[in-house]
């Protein structure tokens, strides 16, 4: 059966190499994708050979290149191997092309995702000349089907002066009726509330929409979308799902949040969704999500009946987990809905809604300043992602992580952070295998005791309780947050002589 049952834009059917001649030297792209779900398959490989062909001829050929969120190394990977692209927006977390941003040859802007989209309307990136966008099949009259993920399709969609789309055959026909398109979006001063009041509300469409004037190429691929296994839980990781589990039994004891929780909110890696399998586990019941992506640790919830309902805007599954999907699609049905990152990140949701947010990090610093996104203050690991949206609009908010990395030789608890993305304003507790500190409440010095003596190492555990002390004897009249500058900032030295980020 045909995917594309709209009779004009059929006759728009061709290779991906000659879709690829619709994008020229200097175009900014927008590419559907978000964390490895999907991405087009097959024109961003042809037009990486293109790239590479004129490159060798002595031509210049770069793209800008705009994405929901990371794609899969059909994407970023094969432009960033052709030293295709000079700027990248707003999440990434291909190693090849961490590199080059890191070596300065790519510009990379590490947006929040619920800005995102509102920068691209206020021309912050520049015009939009194409959108390649993936979608599960095509409809009469510009309908669109979408696929395993939404991020910023609508807008690419609308905004683009040219369309690309691939029609993916790997994606079930039956994805229709498991996205909500919300097109009421307005630039401020003409914005209305948000009507949503409970997470798993519906508020828009089931489809997106394309002007069939605009569509310049379709091609039709089939292949699956390209995410990585998890790993299974080690010890640590385990120790904070019970840690952070057990904090929210205490929350609920004291009438913080009901017996069911408030809609979850969990980043992705392999930490975050270990403490989803903790919630498996658990005595709660009738949980929602209100989250970005979904991870192998939701269907375990979906599947044992302890999650109602989740709202997201992508799937992140293993490839085990994307089977156990497709297997069992019908079970899901009116229990998983995704929607746009403009939706899905949004601050006024996040807030109303009461979420409880768990995110990663990389290093933390005594007073509770979290950073996200840099090794050793300079060099780009991934990138803030959705983080921000949650955390700053959180009921809740949780960030992990190993108390130590590189087999001990790194404390992630540090007594500056050589890069802030959530202040200490922001966050509201820590958590490592080695305890957890609720910092609410506190004061900064009160809470440099505390996420010293929960969180950290015990073989860092002395060196910052010395360096606090003596900050606190050096700065008799800045007590409030003392620090040894020239000592925070030569924490970090040890670790650059190696030469590596």
């Amino acid at each position: 059966m045909s995917r594309i049952s709209d009779s004009y834009l059929a006759t728009k059917v061709t290779t991906a190499e000659a879709a690829a001649e619709h994008i020229s030297p200097g175009d900014s792209v927008g590419i559907s994708g978000f964390t490895g779900a999907g991405y087009p398959k097959a024109v961003p490989t042809a037009l990486a050979r293109r790239i590479e062909a004129a490159h060798a001829r002595g031509e210049e050929f770069t793209i800008g290149l705009w994405t929901g969120a990371s794609t899969a190394p059909e994407v970023d990977g094969v432009l960033a191997e052709a030293h295709g692209l000079h700027m990248r927006v707003p999440y990434n977390s291909d190693p090849t092309l961490r590199g080059l941003i890191n070596s300065g040859e790519v510009d990379y802007v590490d947006s929040h995702l619920s800005h995102s989209a509102q920068h691209m309307w206020f021309g912050f990136y520049g015009n939009l000349d194409v959108a390649v966008v993936e979608v599960a099949a095509i409809l009469p009259n510009g309908l669109l089907i979408p696929g395993s993920s939404v991020g910023n399709n609508k807008t690419w969609l609308d905004q683009a002066d040219k369309v690309i789309l691939e029609v993916n055959h790997w994606h079930p026909r039956e994805y229709e009726g498991f996205h909500d398109i919300y097109y009421g979006t307005a630039l401020p001063p003409n914005r209305f509330p948000l009507q949503m009041t409970h997470s798993f509300q519906r508020i828009g469409d089931p489809y997106l929409r394309v002007d069939p004037a605009k569509v310049v190429a379709i091609v039709e691929t089939d292949a699956p979308d390209r995410n990585t296994p998890f790993k299974s839980p080690d010890a640590d990781s385990r120790a904070m799902a019970e840690l952070l589990v057990d904090f929210l039994r205490h929350e609920v004891a004291h009438g913080r949040m009901p017996k069911d929780l408030l809609p979850l909110q969990s980043g992705v890696g392999n930490v975050a969704n270990a403490v989803l399998e903790g919630l498996v586990d658990s005595e709660f019941e009738n949980l929602t999500s209100f989250t970005e992506v979904i991870q192998d640790g939701m269907l375990d919830l979906l599947d044992c009946g302890k999650l109602r309902s989740v709202s997201a805007t992508s799937f992140g599954l293993s490839p085990t987990g994307q089977q156990r999907f497709l297997d069992n699609m019908g079970a899901y049905k009116g229990r998983v809905l995704l929607r746009s990152e403009e939706i899905s990140n949004h601050p006024e949701l996040v807030r109303r809604l009461g979420v409880v947010a768990i995110n990663g990090m990389i290093e933390a610093d005594i007073y509770g300043n979290v950073n996200s996104t840099h090794l050793m203050g300079s060099g780009i690991m991934n990138g803030i992602g959705g983080s921000g949206d949650f955390a700053r609009n959180a009921f809740l908010n949780f960030f992990v992580s190993p108390s130590t990395a590189k087999n001990g030789a790194i404390s992630a608890i540090v007594p500056m952070a050589s890069h802030v993305d959530h202040t200490e304003h922001d966050v509201h507790v820590l958590v490592t295998e080695q305890g957890l500190a609720d910092l609410r409440g506190l004061s900064p010095s009160a809470r440099a005791d505390r996420v010293i003596a929960n969180c950290a190492h015990p073989n860092y555990r002395d060196a910052l309780t010395d360096y606090v002390e003596r900050a606190r004897a050096a700065r008799p009249t800045a007590q409030h947050t003392p620090h040894l500058l020239d000592e925070a900032l030569s924490w970090h030295s040890r670790y650059l002589e190696t030469g590596k980020m």
